[in-house]
Parts: C-alpha cells; sequence; structure tokens
C-alpha cells in the first residue's frame, strides 16, 4: 500500500504530430523531496555524484516507464567504473506508479566495463532481460545507449531546469533526423514549434513498498549458523536489497513469524 502522505509527479506523455515521436516529461522534485527523506530515516548518506546519478537514473525510469504498458514492470541494474566502482539498481511499476532504488559500493566487482542491464516483467508475458556495455558515467546517457543498443529505438533525454526531465522516443515512421539533431533550446521550444498532442498522465512516487514482514524471508532462508551470527545481540538488521532501508527485529518476533509459515 502507498503511503499517504507521499508525493505524486505527474508525467505526462505526448504524441509529436508530423515527427512521428512519444514525448514524456515531468518535473522530480517532490519526487526527490520523498526520496531524501527516506535517506534522513534511514541513516543513509552517498558520495554526491553517486547521489546525482541514482537520482537521475530514478528519473530515467520513471519517464520510461510512463511510455510503456501500464502493467510493465522494471528493473535496471547499472555497474559503473567513475567516480568510483559502484552499482546502482533502481526498479518501479506504473500500476501502483512508484520507483525506488539504491546504491551499492561494496563487494562491487573490480573488473569489467561498465555495464547496463535491463529486466522486464508483465503478466502472461515471458520475463526479458538485457544487458549492455555503455561509455561514460552518464545515466540519460546509459539509458539512451541501452534504447539503441538493445531496443534499436532512438530515445533523447534533456535535462531542463527546476529537475523537470524530457524523454522524446522514435515511433514508427519517426523523423530520425528531426530527433537526433535536437538541442536543449529547441526542447524548450516544442509547444510552440510542434503539435503535440496529450496522450495521457501518470503518477509516480518515491515508494519502495519494504517492510519487515516482507523481508523476514530473507532471512529465514538463511542457514542456522548464520541466524545465530546476526541475532547474537537478540536483534536482527535487514536492509532491503531495492531501496536501502535498515529494519531491526528482535529474533522473538522473527521465530513467532517463522512458527506461522509451517
Amino acid at each position: 500500500m502507498l503511503e499517504p502522505d507521499l508525493s505524486v509527479v505527474d508525467l505526462r506523455s505526448y504524441f509529436v504530430r508530423k515527427r512521428n515521436a512519444l514525448l514524456v516529461r515531468g518535473r522530480f522534485s517532490p519526487l526527490y523531496l520523498d526520496y531524501y527523506l527516506h535517506l534522513m530515516q534511514h541513516g543513509i548518506q552517498h558520495a554526491e555524484t553517486l547521489d546525482q546519478m541514482l537520482k537521475d537514473a530514478l528519473a530515467a525510469l520513471a519517464l520510461h516507464l510512463c511510455s510503456r504498458p501500464q502493467d510493465e514492470g522494471c528493473a535496471w541494474t547499472v555497474h559503473v567504473k567513475e567516480p568510483q566502482r559502484a552499482n546502482l539498481f533502481v526498479t518501479g511499476s506504473t500500476r501502483p506508479g512508484r520507483v525506488s532504488g539504491r546504491i551499492f559500493t561494496e563487494d562491487v566487482r573490480e573488473e569489467g566495463e561498465a555495464m547496463f542491464i535491463a529486466q522486464t516483467t508483465r503478466p502472461n508475458h515471458q520475463a526479458r532481460q538485457s544487458m549492455i556495455e555503455f561509455h561514460g558515467h552518464d545515466m540519460l546517457s546509459a539509458v539512451e545507449q541501452f534504447y539503441t543498443t538493445s531496443e534499436q529505438r532512438l530515445t533523447r533525454f534533456f535535462r531542463l531546469d527546476d529537475e523537470e526531465f524530457v524523454q522524446i522516443s522514435a515511433e514508427p515512421d519517426c523523423d530520425e533526423v528531426w530527433l537526433s539533431e535536437l538541442a536543449l533550446e529547441n526542447v524548450l521550444e516544442l509547444e510552440t514549434t510542434e503539435h503535440l498532442t496529450l496522450l495521457e498522465t501518470r503518477g509516480y512516487m518515491f515508494e519502495c513498498g519494504c517492510s519487515v514482514e516482507r523481508l523476514m524471508p530473507i532471512i529465514m532462508r538463511l542457514p542456522e549458523d548464520d541466524l545465530d551470527h546476526i541475532f547474537a545481540d537478540g536483534i536482527a538488521k535487514i536492509t532491503c536489497p531495492r531501496c536501502g532501508a535498515v529494519f531491526r527485529t528482535p529474533k522473538a518476533s522473527f521465530e513467532e513469524w517463522r512458527q506461522k509459515q509451517v
């Protein structure tokens, strides 16, 4: 269930007539506010550059989801070499409309190139996974490269003022020369230079949906020796693998929950 006090970011999708392109745009300031409240609540701190990269990945994922079928879910894992070796993970869905993510800096592989791994799920469809190498460490560029290589579809991302982002993707018979040559100043004038038809509005928020109860199965799968170790002080610390939220549960509560699973 979504928290009632979380902020919803409205993303609007448009069809660019005569250019045959899909445009999605939105301002992410409210979502970023909830993201920072989440970090404060769980005592999470990121290096400034990695923090910006994760925020860009969250925005790009939400824009991507808004351009996709409503029952589709996505998860992206991005391995970067700069500014340091790290894995960025973002995931989200439209029903409900939410995105979340976290950064891993420990136990990250030291070798290999920058990698972008995308997993897509949809009811009654086979799950899809694709993996590409990409250049640089800019997340918007990484997603563009993913679209070009894996989706075989020209897509451009633009960062506007006040934490607003725009994604423009090629549709069948798109004017790809026009799309490839678009500059930021052109994007700012699209409402006057092109014919935009509003298709729909979707809402997204920063929310994982995790709870200590939902994370209990992770503990239950551990060997008994590991359980004795994590409950050495009587209380286990559980970290959500999707958003980094930290939960603490007494061993008695875990044992009570485990007995109910029998």
